[in-house]
């Protein structure tokens, strides 16, 4: 079942495919990354975790508690019905969980009341709220799961990245599937319809026989189109290859290693107390009248399934969620356990739908999608969503990684729309992670309002000798095309405005010019340094302007160290006290992080 719907018309960036896996073995060409220009995470090598303060994880406490704030009012109407009926919330930085928050209800609600739109409440004693430990319906982030055994089978040579489906399942092959490969399943290329109803099938064979006859709706490879078939074809290989069931694969391989003691398939009856409920389950919303649903799946064709299948089923809570990112992040190992190769874990990171823009995707995970990592969105954040209101997003340029758990169809699916208890929490912890000024104590910062702009200008200078010439430090994180940072002069008082052409380099790159005298996107989260030719005027004023669009942010962009220079000396130094005092800020303020 999808949790992409409120994706809708997103700007998302591209990055260039960097790596194959021919033959079985794994190969890799060197990832773009850059290192964040941010205060330290207090990590060893290879962290493991632990609970700590904000400051023990560098991030700043402050927007930590305001993750948790924002978080707490989605519990009421947003706008019409509670997003979720509660949520855990995990976020940490390093080896250092720096919040560990429950919110709200785990179970809320014994029914659902269509004719009057409203939920039908347990008795309050019979209700019980969320603890750290509440278990949850990972929904589709089981698909990483998935994906994990999947590559890990590509290390030991019994699965090739590039091999044609039907040589591991010669059924698979009918109706125009010969040619989809493995890589396509785990990116989402394939051809599959997003869903097919293989719950109303009354046998297993025939809901293998439904999959063998799925026609794809568009050739192999030429189009994104995110389906549960392409994880459910994916676990059969997976079987088939080894010998053992998916559920099997998953304890043996990743939970004991790693020791996930609340993280399986089937949870048993007495984990029920402890395990977040779901949705009342009925038709026409739900494609099988179940009732309550609580502790046990909620997908109705992993429900179908037996509760196990490849693109849903897995239960987990929010430590055994931040262990895994943890390990993923260390490059497949955690204490004396590893489960990948860092070349492997690069690989399910290395964006391989450079075809389709916007719907950047690695080996299970997805990619650079600020519908739900909002500000912590880039081109090397990974992460995936849940129906059931789950998500992880992992974030290795500043080795932070967030956890949300919600029971968001508690008690019915259509009381949630959208993602926006996800992209606020993702846009706290980012902000939380501080950013050191170029130099001195503090830089200007434009903010990360939604449907803002903001200014920062300098007093108006003469410049009509010639030669006039800005330089500053600049760092930008932008939904890319959507929020935009210009530099843009005036010589008549502001009435109009043109944009100034400029160049930014930093260490080890080439300079990059900028004629439009903009930037949009990943700058790397690094300083560079910025230098623009100014016109010559008797009154000519500079401004920067940050404009962003109402759906998300990025992280923002910071100015540093303006300074003004011409033949005849310096016209304007943010250094000199008297000068400072002249900026004109309308949305940007100083920051010292």
């Amino acid at each position: 079942m999808t949790d992409r719907a409120a994706s809708g018309g997103l700007t998302r960036r591209q990055l260039g495919r960097s790596g194959l896996a021919l033959g079985g073995a794994l190969a890799l060409a060197p990832l773009p990354a850059g290192p964040a220009e941010a205060a330290p995470a207090a990590t060893g090598r290879r962290p493991t975790l632990r609970h700590g303060t904000a400051a023990r994880a560098g991030l700043l406490p402050s927007h930590l508690r305001r993750l948790v704030t924002d978080a707490e009012a989605f519990l009421g109407p947003s706008p019409a019905h509670p997003w979720y009926a509660g949520a855990v919330l995990l976020a940490g930085r390093g080896g250092t969980v720096a919040l560990h928050r429950p919110i709200g209800m785990a179970v809320r609600y014994r029914a659902y009341d269509e004719k009057t739109d409203t939920g039908i409440e347990f008795p309050p004693g019979e209700q019980i709220p969320m603890a750290e430990d509440t278990v949850f319906d990972l929904a589709s982030v089981s698909k990483l799961f998935t994906s994990l055994l999947a590559v890990q089978q590509m290390e030991r040579g019994k699965l090739e990245l590039e091999a044609k489906v039907a040589s591991y399942l010669p059924d698979f092959g009918r109706a125009g599937k010969q040619d989809i490969t493995i890589r396509q399943l785990l990116t989402h290329t394939s051809g599959f319809r997003a869903w097919v109803p293989l719950y109303s099938a009354p046998t297993h064979e025939e809901k293998l026989r439904r999959i063998w006859d799925e026609a794809p709706v568009s050739a192999p490879g030429t189009a994104y189109l995110y389906s549960d078939l392409n994880l459910i074809s994916l676990q059969l290989v997976l079987e088939r290859i080894t010998g053992r069931s998916l559920d099997t694969l998953l304890r043996e391989e990743i939970t004991a290693p790693l020791g996930l003691r609340r993280t399986r398939y089937n949870p048993p009856a007495s984990w029920r107390p402890k395990i977040a409920a779901t949705e009342d389950a009925r038709k026409p919303w739900s494609g099988l009248d179940r009732g309550l649903v609580w502790g046990e799946v909620h997908d109705e064709n992993a429900f179908s399934l037996g509760g196990v299948a490849g693109h849903a089923g897995v239960f987990s809570d929010a430590w055994d969620l931040a262990v895994l990112a943890r390990t993923l992040l260390n490059g497949g190992v955690y204490g004396r356990a590893r489960i990948l190769e860092r070349d492997s874990v690069e690989l399910m990171f290395t964006d391989f739908n450079t075809a389709f823009p916007g719907d950047e995707h690695g080996l299970g995970f997805e990619l650079y999608q600020h519908w739900y990592m909002g500000a912590m969105a880039t081109p090397r954040s990974a992460g995936h969503t849940g129906f059931t209101g789950t998500s992880l997003v992992l974030d290795p340029t500043t080795d932070s990684f967030l956890v949300v758990l919600g029971n968001s169809v508690h008690p019915v699916r259509s009381w949630r729309s959208g993602s926006a208890p996800r992209v606020a929490a993702a846009n706290n912890l980012a902000r939380a992670v501080p950013v050191r000024p170029a130099r001195g104590r503090t830089a200007w910062f434009s903010g990360m309002a939604v449907s803002a702009t903001a200014t920062l200008a300098l007093p108006a200078l003469d410049t009509s000798s010639g030669g006039a010439r800005l330089r500053c430090a600049l760092w930008w994180d932008t939904e890319p095309k959507a929020d935009v940072l210009v530099l843009e002069a005036t010589t008549d008082g502001g009435t109009s405005w043109r944009p100034v052409p400029f160049t930014t380099s930093r260490r080890g790159e080439e300079p990059r010019q900028h004629p439009s005298g903009s930037v949009t996107g990943w700058s790397g989260r690094v300083w560079h340094r910025l230098t623009a030719e100014l016109p010559a005027a008797r009154g000519l004023a500079v401004r920067w302007r940050y404009a962003t669009d109402r759906l998300y942010v990025g992280r923002g962009a910071y100015v540093d160290g303006l300074r003004v220079e011409a033949a005849d000396g310096v016209l304007f130094d943010e250094a000199r006290p008297a000068d400072a005092s002249r900026v004109e800020a309308v949305g940007w303020a100083p920051s010292a992080d």
